[in-house]
């Protein structure tokens, strides 16, 4: 079926590129909320020996202060979770297993009530039970996973290969490999159900329409479940299906209230497939970022940047190439011509392809540094941090070239020197009379590298890191066994065996507080936190002021 270039059609496909990106990867969850790791088990016994013991002494004062900070980030995790789930409810409906359903839906509820008012209400209470139905799924995932496995989603590697398989399997499925359907008597039996009329017949039509269009509405629940699960906020997955729900049900009572709107919709065609595809390729890009956190918590050392730049250029092209038509898949519909649209975004996609290309020798890439391995791990590197100039070490301000413990282990941000053991670190700092500036971080952690390639790089926050203060990067996540002689065992039972668990509880035990990125500036001798500590902020002269505040603490 050919398209039908219309002014309305070109608003939803650009607004739904737009969505999507939003939803899947450019800009992640987790750049609007705090990272967290999940603590369980993680406390520290009376047998613990005494290095251990000393890194993990109690400080009282910042409590109630990062207690309230926790709260703020939770609220913004939600409200970010809830966006991302509207967005991929406006998504899902322009899948073509729901968008040709909504005029006969409406259809329906307008000649089958006795007047306006009936059809209203029918169309309301269709749409509650939509809500209802997402919503309730969400709580399933909460219930089943339990708060504390939702909060190790995120750094555990087994669930985050099989979250990047089932990614990969959600794209082929958008790409017309398969169809994810789901056993066809499931339908039939809420389609029979459906018809017995009153609120039961309309609870069952709206489980009908959940079941149908799963094979185009599971990708998109699959993967807004696995982001809000691993944000680790316990209503997460909840709140998400609560904005995928409603983004859905909308709709439907609108044009029941107004039915004269429903010409003003863009008539269904190869076009709806043309969306399905698009998600397609976002799924199999959004999937590599779930196997680069694997390989970063376990060091494995091989999904470099280079690497990872290059897949989503080839994904992000291919794309822009399918836009064009130059592209077809075995269910799309023949493509007489390019419409507007269609070439406005693939003028966006294949700009956005172009714009990663210099990543490959190093180019900051700083509007999707977040979502890309670090720099570290880039092989081949011309661009010096801090100056914007190539063809340096970028570590000139660095004053301790010594090799510092785990070093080998972490990927160092790039122009900086960082300890990776808080005695170490505390040591060195008393030595040279320096301010300590604790990053509790993680390799899953998105905002970390966000703040590490858009605020750290900037020259006067740079420069002050690196002259003012010891830097000491703690990786709350690493997988890395402990030497034997660290690993302790509490009076529950529990084991603190890698290194991931002990800067964990340093950070829960001292400072209340499980959200990554945590910057925290310390008097080396007190070890008293000079100012009260704070999360990512990505204003560097807002960040400049935190660190300036905190010479400023010590210098008294």
């Amino acid at each position: 079926m050919q398209q039908r270039p219309t002014s309305t059609r070109a608003a939803l496909f650009i607004g739904l590129l737009t969505a999507l990106f939003l939803l899947t990867g450019v800009c992640p969850l987790h750049t609007y909320a705090q990272d967290t790791v999940s603590t369980t088990g993680v406390v520290f016994s009376s047998s613990t020996p005494a290095t251990a013991k000393q890194s993990i002494s109690k400080v009282d004062s910042p409590k109630q202060s990062v207690k309230a900070k926790d709260t703020h980030q939770e609220k913004r995790s939600l409200w970010a979770i809830f966006i991302a789930g509207l967005l991929g409810g406006f998504a899902a409906l322009l899948m073509p297993c729901i968008f040709p359903m909504l005029p006969l839906t409406v259809s329906y509820f307008t000649k089958s009530g006795k007047d306006k008012e009936s059809a209203v209400g029918k169309a309301l209470l269709y749409g509650l039970s939509i809500i209802v139905i997402y919503v309730v799924l969400g709580l399933l995932v909460t219930v089943v996973f339990g708060a504390d496995a939702l909060n190790s989603l995120s750094t555990n590697g087994i669930f985050n290969f099989f979250f990047f398989l089932l990614l990969v399997v959600f794209g082929a499925s958008f790409l017309g490999a398969f169809e994810i359907t789901l056993p066809s008597s499931w339908v039939n039996k809420m389609d029979q159900n459906s018809d017995k009329g009153g609120l039961a017949g309309l609870f069952f039509m709206a489980a009908t329409l959940a079941l149908v269009s799963f094979s185009c509405t599971g990708p998109i629940i699959g993967t807004l479940l696995v982001q809000a699960a691993t944000t680790g906020a316990l209503l997460g997955p909840a709140i998400g299906m609560f904005g995928f729900a409603l983004a859905l049900a909308i709709p439907f009572a609108i044009f029941a209230m107004f039915p004269s709107l429903m010409q003003s919709l863009p008539k269904s065609g190869g076009w709806l497939n043309s969306v399905k595809v698009v998600l397609g390729f976002l799924e199999l890009a959004f999937s590599l970022k779930f196997l680069s956190n694997v390989d970063l918590a376990y060091h494995w050392h091989w999904f470099d940047r280079e690497l990872f730049l290059s897949l989503w250029i080839v994904i992000f092209a291919l794309m822009g190439i399918y836009l064009l038509g130059k592209l077809t898949f075995s269910h799309d519909s023949p493509l007489a011509y390019v419409s507007v649209p269609r070439l406005f975004l693939s003028i966006v996609v294949l700009s956005f392809t172009i714009y990663m290309v210099p990543g490959l020798w190093g180019a900051p890439l700083k509007s999707i540094a977040a979502f890309l391995p670090p720099q570290a791990t880039q092989d081949f590197d011309l661009y010096n941090v801090g100056t914007g100039n190539t063809n340096s070490s970028g570590n000139n301000d660095v004053t301790d070239n010594k090799p510092h413990k785990y070093a080998d282990l972490f990927d160092k941000p790039k122009g900086f020197n960082p300890f990776f053991d808080y005695d170490e670190g505390m040591a060195y700092a008393k030595k040279m009379h320096k301010p300590v500036m604790i990053d509790f971080t993680g390799h899953a952690c998105v905002n970390c590298r966000k703040m590490e390639a858009n605020v750290w790089t900037e020259k006067e926050v740079y420069k002050t890191i690196n002259q003012d203060y010891v830097l000491i990067q703690l990786y709350v996540d690493d997988k890395t066994d402990l030497e034997q002689a660290e690993q302790t065992t509490t009076p529950e039972g529990r084991q603190i065996k890698t290194i991931g668990n002990k800067w964990s509880y340093l950070q829960t035990s001292k400072f209340v507080s499980n959200s990554q990125p945590f910057y925290v500036l310390l008097d080396p001798v007190t070890q008293q936190p000079l100012v009260p500590p704070q999360g990512a902020d990505y204003d560097p002269a807002s960040y400049l002021k935190y660190l300036d505040s905190g010479l400023r603490a010590f210098a008294k």
